[in-house]
């Protein structure tokens, strides 16, 4: 059997990304189906099906290569494609193929706000490593898949029944320029009706407490409380999910719900925004145009470097409050 090794190292959204591959590759090519990813995040993909065997990395290459060396793979797909994954490539020495990162076109949109990104999402550009294969997209979107179907629980909530409006607010983000400030997060939380759960890592514990302080019969904290697959649970059972650019929105996509996700310093035009199977509703995307500074990074920044923020101090949140609303009758 064809045995093909799969690199993506980060993070959770990256990684969710990937999966309509491993779903194709598996499906389509019969294929067995490792995946290379740093041991933080193999938890992700353990229940994925279609996947034969994950390799987690800890800290360095160098005592896992030999190992994948014995293992005798036939391909390698690199959907990292950096320094290191062409390292490992070459001392594997096996055929292999990447995809069109477009570092430049990003480093001319971010620094002379020139525009020359191809109208394509991400896991559009991730077929191109397998084209050679006779692989193609599907259609069927994103994967996520649970290590159990338990339905989560939540003490105090009407009951312990999961209201049909729950509204899932993932408060967190990698970099501050990505997050709302607190004063607006506040904004949300006290003008919307529905009942909310928040989700968000260790990082977010401090924001989430003082939120669900806010109106504590309504506001739930599961920020750094829950595990990544819980925190899945929790946008599985809601009516709309809240995000910012970060990996629960992509979570969300991939369990098809509504998302309502808010753009502060990256734009959706770097082919990140949600992915849906083909003809289902796109999610709502709330951003400030025409700002000249905007996009400032890539990835993202502790503060921003102008100082004023406006990509998110300018958030029409009284826009996002009506978009929770419309999403939560049309469930």
């Amino acid at each position: 059997m064809t045995k093909i090794l799969v690199i993506r190292f980060s993070s959770i959204g990256d990684i969710v990304l990937t999966t309509p591959i491993l779903r194709c590759l598996s499906v389509q090519t019969g294929a067995e189906i490792h995946f290379l990813t740093k041991s933080a995040y193999s938890s992700l993909l353990r229940p994925n099906p279609y996947i034969s065997r994950i390799w987690a990395l800890e800290d360095s290459m160098s005592s896992l290569l030999p190992a994948l060396h014995r293992e005798g793979f036939d391909y390698i797909v690199d959907l990292h494609k950096n320094l290191r994954t062409w390292r490992t490539r070459f001392f594997l020495g096996v055929p292999g193929s990447s995809f069109p990162k477009l570092n430049l076109a990003k480093w001319l949109m971010v620094n002379l706000k020139v525009n020359r990104l191809p109208d394509r999402h991400i896991v559009d550009r991730y077929f191109d490593a397998v084209k050679s294969l006779g692989v193609r997209y599907d259609g069927a979107g994103l994967d996520h898949f649970f290590p159990d179907d338990d339905t989560p629980k939540l003490p105090g909530i009407r009951g312990g029944r999961i209201p049909k409006d729950l509204v899932c607010f993932a408060i967190g983000g990698a970099h501050s320029t990505k997050r709302l400030p607190m004063e607006q997060l506040k904004k949300i939380c006290l003008e919307l009706p529905n009942p909310i759960v928040l989700i968000g890592g260790a990082s977010e514990a401090s924001a989430g407490k003082q939120l669900a302080a806010l109106d504590p019969d309504r506001i739930y904290d599961l920020c750094g409380q829950v595990g990544l697959h819980e925190s899945a649970k929790w946008i599985r059972e809601s009516s709309v999910l809240i995000t910012h650019d970060t990996g629960m929105m992509h979570l969300g996509a991939a369990l098809r719900k509504r998302i309502v996700s808010i753009w502060g310093n990256t734009i959706p035009a770097f082919g990140m925004y949600p992915f849906y199977p083909e003809g289902a509703s796109p999610a709502f995307i709330s951003e400030v145009l025409e700002l000249s500074c905007r996009p400032c990074s890539k990835i993202g920044f502790d503060v921003c470097p102008k100082g004023h923020f406006n990509c998110m101090q300018g958030q029409n949140i009284l826009q996002i409050l009506d978009q929770v609303k419309k999403e939560t009758e049309l469930r």
